[in-house]
């Protein structure tokens, strides 16, 4: 499993790494914001030094959105639903 500890949220929210070109990120930006979910977005493109992490989680690929709990885990394009059912459990 890779090493998530470097981006591991707080409890209660999540980091999502992005890309300003990707639309499944702001749709899930918008979606989080209109919940009230808290979360702290990483660009790829300005902070390059997360990609191995990313690529570690996707099995080699450099998809976003990426998004990590605070349990440490990771979703790749997750549905809002999901990360509010992984944050209350």
């Amino acid at each position: 499993m890779p090493d998530t500890s470097q981006v591991t949220p707080e409890q209660g929210s999540v980091t999502m790494f992005t890309t300003t070109w990707c639309g499944y990120c702001t749709r899930l930006k918008g979606q989080l914001s209109r919940e009230g979910v808290p979360f702290t977005e990483i660009d790829l493109e300005a902070n390059p030094e997360h990609v191995d992490l990313v690529e570690q989680v996707n099995g080699g690929n450099r998809t976003v959105p990426t998004v990590v709990f605070p349990d440490g885990s990771a979703a790749t394009n997750p549905s809002l639903a999901e990360v509010r059912s992984r944050l209350a459990g």
